[in-house]
């Protein structure tokens, strides 16, 4: 099966930095859309970036400019840079992604447990 390891969240100051990280095993198993979710209390939970692996990518409109997704293909990870952070960026991020076994067609999606990022003074 597919796991997805997150690491990197924490808490940070308004304006700082964080740098969140996925890893996706599965042994004979391809990665192909992977990204970005969160969900902050009391709301749903929102896109905020998606790669594939033709390196197409889309933002959410409140993190672009400020958040850059990349994936290095040959680790299978993903990662999400989070710059000029602010108080309504706190959420759990959940990682994401769609894989399929060998070369079959049928793909599924794929979540990891969440990281915490606490963007406070």
């Amino acid at each position: 099966q597919v796991q997805l390891v997150e690491s990197g969240g924490g808490l940070v100051q308004p304006g700082g930095s964080l740098r969140l990280s996925c890893a996706a095993s599965g042994s004979g198993y391809s990665f192909n859309a992977m990204g970005w979710y969160r969900q902050a209390p009391g709301k749903q939970r929102e896109l905020v970036a998606t790669i594939t692996r033709g390196i197409s990518i889309n933002y959410a409109d409140s993190v672009k400019g400020r958040f850059t997704i990349s994936r290095d293909n040959a680790k299978n990870t993903v990662y999400l840079q989070m710059n000029s952070l602010k108080p309504e960026d706190t959420a759990v991020y959940y990682c994401n992604c769609i894989a399929v076994f060998g070369s079959g067609y049928w793909s599924h999606d794929y979540w990891g447990q969440g990281t915490q990022v606490t963007v406070s003074s």
